[in-house]
């Protein structure tokens, strides 16, 4: 049966369904409802906007994409070339990086504006088996490049203490990975890299806003997270001035397709830390047990999970059946633009059915009433979050509970009905029952068993549906757990 509705006569029927709230839906629109897109294959991507006002991305492996519209990207580079506008001749400008990591490529670069008016590139270089790694800065007059090396200023692995430096051995367990930086200016207007890996954590480290390199050349900053090669890494910073927190996002997992990739986030009043999860830890505790390698058990009672692998499911009637859910979508970067008051959440994903294929998704990203992020559940298309009905909000939905698990297959949607009297059932799942309920313009609070979620209700565009639906995203602050809703309800 599923065949036919995938003819071109029946993808324009609009199909009926009586639900338990006693509401007609409308599985598909008259016509089907189309945005475009140009994606791009950048793994890590760290935005910034450029001179021109376009945004940037700069990945690993030297991949560089712009968009004027956070839909549509062009490659500046594809991959590590030997000439290339971003860096030329770039195995001999820095022939130290790649000697010192002995690796022939970069991992997770970014860029930032500093007070002299150019744009600095922190890169970083890794061995990958081991912590043989290095980060160092490069700085261009426009943020296309090209990009002139001014050394490397941080050091991991054997060796590292001499190089930087320090008077105690470099400790794989306790010392951090010198990889995947994040450069941002505080409140204050002081400058700051948070960055590190696997090996001994997540740390913060002062720099100068004048040159972009470290106000101390001893030590390797204050230890925000992790050790013992917990498998935590692309640490990524944003300040809300409206929250008066910073926000700590981080990835925790591998990044393969079967790794469990997956964005968390913590936050705190100072840059440098502590930093707290939305069930009031203190992010030092997150740390694998001594001798351990790799413990996602430790890992997973820590931080808000706010994405991990996930598919909305088919239903019959709908457009798209042959579905791929994402998988490890993680390191991001975030964004928050000053013209249309929008923050944005930029990451990779891997996709069922696709290997290692990955590609950028952007993600508009809210602030529940508890002050925390939660993110849109599809990708962006131009949407605005606007006011809300209570009359456009009952209806059937497929959940995504995202739970606290590093899950190396998508999590599956579960339909649950929202009905016009403030209820939530589930025919799969008596434990999903509920209430729901519409606060201010556009807020939702959900509670769905025995917990309750705080976020907001949106108009999306449903990519594989090819319609626009109602969506809600909201964050348990109690257990940092995230749940999405996608209506089956075509909008228009």
């Amino acid at each position: 049966m599923g065949s036919r509705w995938k003819t071109a006569a029946l993808c324009a029927l609009s199909v009926a369904l009586l639900t338990a709230c006693g509401q007609t839906e409308r599985l598909q629109s008259e016509t089907p409802v189309e945005h475009t897109f140009t994606d791009v294959s950048v793994h890590d991507p760290a935005v910034v906007k450029g001179e021109d006002g376009a945004y940037y991305i700069f990945g690993s492996h030297l991949a560089v994409a712009k968009t004027e519209d956070l839909m549509n990207w062009e490659y500046i580079n594809d991959g590590m070339k030997a000439h290339s506008s971003v860096i030329p001749d770039v195995y001999t400008a820095m022939a130290d990086a790649f000697a010192w990591s002995r690796s022939d490529t970069f991992w997770a670069p970014d860029v930032i504006a500093l007070q002299d008016g150019k744009y600095h590139m922190y890169y970083c270089n890794c061995q990958g088996s081991e912590p043989q790694s290095c980060t160092g800065t490069a700085v261009s007059d426009a943020v296309a490049g090209p990009y002139v090396n001014q050394g490397l200023f941080l050091y991991s692995g054997a060796g590292a203490d001499e190089m930087n430096g320090f008077d105690s051995v470099y400790q794989p367990t306790r010392d951090p990975n010198a990889v995947d930086p994040c450069v941002f200016f505080d409140a204050q207007g002081r400058l700051w890299m948070i960055y590190g890996s696997y090996s001994g954590g997540i740390f913060a480290k002062e720099l100068d806003p004048s040159t972009g390199l470290p106000l101390d050349s001893s030590g390797y900053g204050t230890k925000l997270l992790g050790g013992s090669h917990l498998r935590i890494e692309a640490p990524y910073v944003v300040y809300n001035p409206d929250t008066g927190y910073y926000y700590l996002f981080l990835s925790f997992g591998g990044l393969d397709s079967d790794g469990g990739y997956n964005v968390r986030v913590v936050r705190s009043e100072n840059p440098d830390g502590p930093y707290y999860d939305p069930m009031g830890q203190d992010m030092t505790g997150c740390k694998g047990p001594s001798g351990s390698t790799f413990s996602d058990a430790t890992a997973a009672n820590y931080g808000a999970k706010l994405m991990g692998g996930y598919r909305f499911q088919w239903q019959e009637g709908e457009l798209g059946e042959d579905r791929q859910g994402y998988l490890s979508p993680g390191h991001n970067s975030c964004l928050y633009d000053g013209e249309s008051g929008k923050y944005f959440m930029i990451h990779h994903t891997r996709f069922e059915k696709r290997g290692e294929e990955h590609e950028v998704r952007v993600r508009q990203m809210f602030f529940n009433a508890d002050g925390w992020p939660v993110l849109a559940p599809y990708r962006y298309a131009g949407e605005t979050a606007g006011p809300v009905s209570a009359e456009e909000i009952p209806g059937t939905y497929k959940l995504i509970q995202h739970g606290r698990d590093i899950n190396a297959e998508a999590h599956l949607s579960v339909n649950i009905t929202l009905s016009k009297d403030g209820k939530i059932s589930c025919a799969e799942d008596a434990d999903l029952s509920g209430i729901w309920t519409l606060t201010g313009d556009n807020q939702a609070e959900l509670t769905i068993g025995s917990r309750t979620y705080t976020g907001l209700f949106l108009v999306q565009w449903d990519e594989d549906g090819k319609k626009n639906v109602m969506t809600f995203t909201a964050l348990d602050d109690e257990t940092g757990m995230c749940v999405w809703g996608s209506g089956l309800n075509a909008r228009g």
